[in-house]
């Protein structure tokens, strides 16, 4: 995997997973108990706040339709929901774009370690879903702080230059 560090410990990354797909991984620890980050990760009205509108069936095998920030917008599934440890979705499923969108939170003292990690993007894809990715956890970042959330376009067209050098370690 090729990482990207920050100074608050943040870690980003890509790697490849075979077939000509990749993943892009998120890790940080969080400020907060497990329960409002889960909270965060899952209630629509929060959703909103720092990644995007989710409407639908948000249950174990329900569908939902969500429209990003990043201007992406599709349908999705849930597959696994266990609070506030684990939520593994499916984005655009059985379609040729399906990814696997997986968050696990894990207690970090009085903090929580969040991991979030999509998988099943196509190799020359993953610069601009890595930097997409950290843009939406700094929001989520700023949305837990109550601070207002960045110009989400400004900073992943910012991001994306670090991760094509990344893609490049990959081929």
């Amino acid at each position: 995997m090729s990482d990207f560090h920050s100074e608050s410990g943040f870690v980003g990354g890509i790697c490849a997973i075979g077939d000509g797909k990749g993943a892009v991984r998120m890790e940080d620890v969080y400020a907060t108990c497990a329960e409002d980050l889960w909270s965060a990760l899952t209630d629509p009205d929060r959703l909103a706040r720092w990644i995007g509108a989710v409407e639908g069936d948000l249950r174990v095998g329900g569908t939902f339709h969500a429209r990003f920030t990043s201007g992406w917008e599709g349908p999705g599934r849930v597959e696994i929901c266990r609070p506030p440890e684990r939520l593994l979705v499916v984005m655009a499923p059985g379609g040729p774009d399906e990814t696997e969108i997986e968050a696990t939170l894990t207690p970090a003292g009085d903090h929580t370690r969040l991991v979030i990690e999509e998988r099943g993007i196509p190799i020359e894809h993953l610069p601009g879903h890595g930097a997409g990715w950290q843009a939406h956890v700094e929001d989520l970042v700023a949305h837990l702080a109550g601070r207002r959330c960045q110009d989400w376009h400004a900073r992943w067209l910012e991001l994306t230059p670090a991760y094509e050098a990344f893609r490049g370690e990959l081929q």
